[in-house]
């Protein structure tokens, strides 16, 4: 899971516009507006697109004049870390058979 906090600068005359736009987006969540054209968001990955995918999709959106990657949380899904739980047994299970070979 990937979490991401973003600073949006947006044209003011453009911002609640934008701001509409980016709560239509999956995984993306407006939480404080400015009035000068700044806007707080979070962008949670929530399908198959990466956040940094959703992050370049802002980037194209009319209006915006930057976003700013200020924070970044990740944590595994339980799959990966069963994946790489498997992954160093049968690590393991090498090791143990070029000792015995």
């Amino acid at each position: 899971m990937n979490i991401a906090g973003v600073l949006i600068h947006a044209r003011p005359d453009k911002a609640e516009a934008l701001a509409a736009k980016l709560a239509t987006l999956p995984g993306v969540e407006v939480h404080r507006r400015g009035g000068d054209g700044r806007l707080v968001i979070t962008v949670e990955e929530v399908d198959e697109t990466s956040t940094g995918e959703r992050l370049l999709e802002i980037q194209c959106l009319d209006g915006l004049l930057s976003a700013s990657l200020v924070y970044h949380h990740f944590e595994p899904d339980m799959d990966d870390s069963l994946t790489a739980e498997a992954a160093a047994e049968r690590i393991e299970e090498g090791r143990h058979a070029a000792v015995t070979a």
